[in-house]
């Protein structure tokens, strides 16, 4: 963590967890419970409503469950060409959700200014910024973005997992946060299932210890990257002109369609051929009001 994505970052900052799913879930509990981020809203139980939570517009569907599964409320922060919106965070707000690395689903890259604007946001209010570093060392036009975390160790809790790389199935991931969110966060895990499978782990500190994992991890971006290509040389002879979004890193794209009837009939017909895809449409947030 340190080296691959600049992580401020000892042994005991790290909580290892069933994936990011699960950490993002632990710690929307904790926020909805007040026990990781006392924030400038109103408190839990007194009778004002759930927990808000800042979220990027368009956001994963399945964040946004674990979310509100958990008591909290996602509040929808638009996102444009330089990510979040960082002008339009909400101030009862206790925690922002972000993907700085390569924005879900847009694909874009949080800007330097937005950074400092986000961690200015959570500072002014004591308020925590939840890192999902997705897709960040997919990265596939230059080095991998570094993360936000080393900027403000104290506040940025930085998430992680192996499933894009190895495989989702192996349920391993990991979360950095500062003292005051390890405890409740080891406690939450425990209470949730006593512990991730150990022979999981022992497997992945052996790849790491061995150099195994970045050679795979460079392998990787390799035959990534020339899928990426052959996909782009597609879509540019059956889309002529089309702008498509997401194409610097991860393993997904985003390709604009003129409405909901065209939007419907792509995604009837790739899924009928056994492609992976997801309609824009249904990744929207209630946003927040300006």
């Amino acid at each position: 963590l340190r080296r691959s994505r600049g992580a401020h970052v000892t042994a005991r900052d790290v909580v290892v967890v069933s994936g990011v799913a699960q950490a993002l879930a632990l710690l929307a509990r904790l926020l909805a419970a007040g026990r990781v981020a006392p924030g400038p809203g109103p408190r839990p139980g007194t009778g004002t409503g759930p927990v808000t939570v800042a979220v990027e517009d368009p956001s994963s569907r399945g964040a946004l469950e674990l979310l509100r599964d958990a008591g909290t409320r996602p509040a929808g922060v638009p996102v444009d060409a330089d990510g979040l919106r960082t002008d339009l965070l909400p101030e009862d707000a206790r925690a922002a959700l972000v993907t700085p690395a390569h924005q879900f689903p847009l694909g874009v890259v949080l800007a330097p200014a937005r950074r400092r604007a986000l961690l200015a946001w959570a500072a002014a209010g004591d308020r925590l910024v939840l890192e999902d570093d997705y897709d960040a060392e997919l990265r596939y036009d230059r080095r991998p973005v570094a993360s936000v975390q080393p900027l403000d160790p104290e506040r940025v809790v930085l998430l992680g997992s192996v499933s894009k790389l190895l495989s989702p199935a192996l349920r391993l991931g990991w979360v950095v946060a500062p003292p005051r969110v390890v405890g409740p966060l080891v406690e939450a895990k425990r209470h949730a299932d006593l512990g991730t499978s150990v022979p999981e782990q022992a497997a992945l500190a052996a790849l790491l210890g061995s150099g195994a994992y970045q050679r795979h991890l460079r392998r990787a971006r390799v035959v990534y990257q020339r899928r990426r290509r052959a996909l782009l040389a597609a879509l540019g002879e059956a889309l002529p002109g089309v702008t498509v979004g997401g194409v610097a890193a991860g393993l997904h794209l985003v390709v604009p369609l003129p409405g909901p009837a065209a939007e419907d009939a792509a995604v009837d017909g790739l899924r009928a051929a056994g492609v992976p895809v997801e309609p824009l449409s249904g990744t929207g947030v209630e946003r927040v009001e300006p």
